[in-house]
């Protein structure tokens, strides 16, 4: 994990830089590198409810369980809160329930100091006996362990009230983020409810700065915690109305009656930026798209084709065309940019850090490795293998389908047959999976350093390492970043991956995906912007909408 992040606060506290013990200080308000994130409301009482959409979802049903992936949107962050969390488009770290964290034992022990003035809603003291027992209910039900912490944890023990301490199985500093970020219940209301996978939760008690306050299918709101350890909210209300659709949400978002949500819009501007100054948007890098090839496949596994694929695919086609520019040609490093620019190797060659679409190149490669095009105008290799592959692609997903169709043009123009396979979500994932496939258009998950999509993506066995990808190198670099916090160290695993990526093109980049996000700013400043990129925007993103409504103060009037 990067050691070089900013100090960030939340709630009152700031906190060090994560995984180095810093003391904290306290405060009824809080500064740090991004703004206020709690001041206290001006003149709240005029204000109307901020009203939210995580997405088009229909009605809602009465579940404000954590552990469920159908909980009410607001359920993590707004009523229950993590220890830590780092944003995954800026270097900040944020310190909730956690207020600083000590590595030791050769990074196998993890020591965390929690906040001391934090209360459940019911009012009973949030303890270190609380995070223990969260922890230990994850392991006695592993089906709520999403995260499979204890397929990396030897132990979770309290030392006192306000300190938890986590033993690994072995060094691996970047996994702490999913320990820190997993989120505390009550010992004293969970240890009586059993199995919390078949648990509906219907009045939570949280240390959040929300509590619910009305509930129906169509619409449900949350009100500040009025004994909130961070101290008073500038938002005192949120809304959450229920949507069928997207077109539903769109209406409201164009007709000012939701103020903050996560939309794919197509012409933004002509349809919602321009209809009123107050409204905003900003669609943060939050991914990266892959033409994703199995490589099990001897055509595949060449890495000349890839090579020629990767020179053949226009990528400014690509942004321009089926994303309507929202989302920018990627890096060949596989590295998400500009969020973390500063871990670009700089003694990187051009031809590793910039794409060029060479279509003749393309052929011309093709033919030094001996393959030669058939009757049909396809390249095939010396034992008469076809170039000729099927590209999968969820059903319905406009966009993806609309990039699978330039590519098969692209390909087809230089000798390589592509047939798109548009498939309902489930099979195409099941195909995933399995590795049932030629070729896949594919997004990475993220984290709060370039770290994450490699080890998803590349690492050997990786659950999302789909294309089946297996480099001694590779593992070796991520195996040693994640030994260290050593700063110099974890940079220099970082370059040997960047090179591995952009020369041996194990999946090829596409395209960045995009953190939908639109808001209306006439009752509230402090959003996240490209300007002010201090945490993931998306009201989907959890538990970083808790830090935007704790960053937002009233707009002067």
């Amino acid at each position: 994990m990067h050691t070089k992040w900013k100090v960030s606060c939340l709630a009152g506290f700031i906190v060090g830089v994560t995984f180095t013990l810093t003391a904290c200080g306290t405060g009824s308000t809080a500064s740090n590198a991004t703004g206020s994130p709690n001041a206290s409301s001006n003149s709240s009482k005029a204000l109307k409810p901020l009203t939210i959409s995580a997405g088009p979802n229909g009605a809602f049903q009465r579940n404000f369980n954590p552990f469920s992936t159908s909980a009410d949107p607001g359920t993590q962050g707004l009523i229950y809160e993590p220890l830590f969390y780092d944003s995954v488009v800026s270097s900040n770290v944020y310190g909730i329930l956690g207020r600083s964290t000590a590595w030791s034992n050769h990074n196998k022990t993890l020591t965390v100091t929690l906040q001391t003035n934090a209360n459940w809603t019911d009012g009973k003291p949030f303890t270190s006996q609380d995070v223990v027992f969260t922890f230990n209910l994850l392991k006695k039900y592993p089906t709520i362990d999403l995260n499979a912490v204890w397929s990396k944890l030897s132990s979770v023990k309290s030392d006192g009230n306000d300190k938890v301490v986590f033993n690994f199985k072995q060094a691996d500093v970047p996994y702490a983020t999913y320990v820190l970020e997993t989120y505390i219940v009550p010992q004293h209301i969970w240890s009586k409810l059993g199995d919390p996978s078949k648990v509906d939760v219907t009045n939570p008690v949280g240390t959040g700065p929300y509590t619910l306050s009305t509930f129906s299918p169509e619409d449900y709101t949350m009100k500040a915690n009025p004994n909130y350890y961070g101290g008073k909210l500038s938002v005192p209300e949120v809304d959450f109305p229920a949507y069928n659709s997207n077109d539903s949400a769109d209406l409201a978002l164009s007709t000012g009656s939701l103020d903050w949500t996560g939309l794919f819009i197509p012409n933004i501007d002509k349809v919602y930026s321009s209809k009123n100054q107050n409204n905003k948007y900003w669609f943060a890098p939050g991914g990266l798209n892959l033409l994703t090839p199995n490589l099990k496949n001897p055509l595949l596994g060449n890495q000349v084709v890839r090579q020629a694929i990767s020179m053949a695919v226009n990528r400014n086609d690509l942004s321009q065309k089926a994303e309507y520019g929202y989302e920018k040609v990627a890096n060949p490093t596989g590295l998400i940019l500009p969020t973390f620019q500063s871990w670009v190797d700089p003694n990187l060659p051009k031809t590793d850090t910039t794409f060029t679409f060479d279509p003749t190149g393309a052929e011309k490669l093709l033919q030094s490795a001996g393959f030669k095009k058939n009757g049909s105008g396809i390249y095939v290799s010396a034992n008469g293998q076809a170039l000729s592959f099927k590209l999968i692609v969820p059903s319905g997903w406009t966009d993806w389908d609309q990039d699978a169709a330039l590519i098969a043009a692209q390909l087809k123009q230089i000798g390589i047959q592509i047939n798109v396979q548009q498939e309902q979500y489930a099979g195409y994932q099941s195909d995933l999976s399995s590795h049932k496939f030629d070729l896949a258009l594919v997004s990475t998950n993220v984290g709060p350093s370039p770290y994450y999509v490699y080890q998803n993506t590349f690492g050997t066995g990786a659950s999302t390492n789909y294309e089946q990808w297996s480099d001694p190198k590779t593992d070796q670099a991520l195996a040693d970043f994640a030994s260290t916090t050593n700063e110099t160290e974890q940079k220099q695993d970082i370059d040997k991956l960047e090179k591995i990526v952009s020369e041996q093109l194990p999946a090829i980049p596409l395209i960045y995906g995009a953190e939908w996000y639109e808001y209306n700013d006439s009752q509230y400043t402090g959003w996240p912007d490209a300007n002010n990129p201090y945490v993931t925007p998306a009201p989907f993103s959890y538990p970083a909408e808790e830090i935007v409504l704790l960053h937002l103060k009233p707009t002067a009037k």
